[in-house]
C-alpha cells in the first residue's frame, strides 16, 4: 500500500484574487510561511520516503518547510505537478476572467476546458496521474510520500482516485496548506482525508504488513484499520 500524501502551497499575496498560474517569482506571503510552518508540525511525526514538489517557488518553499529538520530527504522537482497552463488567462482578475465564455465550461464541464494559448484540464490531471503512477512503482508499496502541488491538480488526483468523472472535480476542496491523502492498493485507491487542515495525522502511518492468506489481502478490503468506511472517518473539514 503506497501512501500519498497530496499538500497544496501554502498563501502567496496572489492567492485568491488572481490567476497566478506559472508566472515566475509568486513566493508565500507571511502568512502562507506560517500555514506551511504549521503543516510541517502536523507532519512531524510522520516518516516520509520522498517528498516531491511542483517547479514553482511557492511549492518549493512550502516543500522545504516541511523538509526542515528531517535528514536524509530532499526535494525532487517533478513538472507534472506543475499549475495548470492557463495560458492566456495567467496573471488575470479572477472577477475579470468569470466573465468569460469559458469559465462556465471551466466550472460546468471541465474536461471540455481548453485555456487559451494554454493547457486543457485533461491534460493536466493525465499528466498528475501519470506522475503519481510513476512514484508509487518507483517508491515501492511500503512507501509514504508527500507531493506539493497546486489546487486544480490535486482536484484533479482526487477525482481519477474516487473513479468519478474529471466533470466533478469542481465538486472537491483544496484550500491553501491543506492535507489530502490517498492510499494506493493493488486493486484500488482509498482517500483517506480531503481538504484536512487541522488534527492529527496517526492514521496515516500504514498498517504492518497481515499474515500471507489473510482477510484484507491486496486491499480487498478498506486498509486504514478505522470505520471511515461507514461513514466513521475523521480529518475533513
Amino acid at each position: 500500500m503506497t501512501t500519498l500524501l497530496l499538500v497544496r502551497h501554502g498563501l502567496t499575496d496572489m492567492t485568491g484574487p488572481v490567476l497566478a498560474g506559472w508566472t515566475p517569482g509568486v513566493h508565500l506571503s507571511e502568512r502562507g510561511r506560517a500555514q506551511a510552518e504549521a503543516l510541517a508540525a502536523r507532519l512531524a511525526s510522520l516518516p516520509l520516503d520522498a517528498v516531491v514538489s511542483s517547479p514553482l517557488e511557492r511549492c518549493q518553499e512550502t516543500a522545504a518547510a516541511i523538509l526542515r529538520g528531517r535528514d536524509g530527504v530532499k526535494i525532487d522537482s517533478d513538472e507534472r505537478f506543475g499549475e495548470c497552463g492557463y495560458g492566456d488567462w495567467t496573471g488575470r482578475p479572477l472577477q475579470e476572467l468569470a466573465k468569460e465564455p469559458l469559465w462556465r465550461v471551466v466550472q460546468q464541464h471541465p474536461s471540455a476546458a481548453v485555456f487559451p494559448g494554454g493547457e486543457s484540464l485533461a491534460g493536466v490531471q493525465r499528466r498528475a496521474v501519470a506522475a503519481v503512477r510513476h512514484w508509487n512503482a518507483k517508491l515501492g508499496d511500503d512507501a509514504v510520500y508527500l507531493v506539493c502541488s497546486h489546487g486544480d491538480v490535486i482536484k484533479a488526483i482526487v477525482a481519477d482516485a474516487m473513479g468519478v468523472h474529471l466533470d466533478q472535480f469542481q465538486r472537491v476542496t483544496a484550500d491553501p496548506a491543506s492535507l489530502t491523502a490517498i492510499r494506493y492498493t493493488a486493486l484500488r485507491p482509498f482517500v483517506l482525508r480531503v481538504n484536512d487542515v487541522g488534527g492529527g495525522v496517526e492514521n496515516l502511518i500504514p498498517p504492518p504488513p497481515r499474515p500471507e492468506g489473510s482477510e484484507q489481502e491486496d486491499g480487498g478490503e478498506n486498509p486504514t484499520e478505522s470505520d471511515a468506511a461507514v461513514g466513521g472517518g475523521a480529518g475533513t473539514t
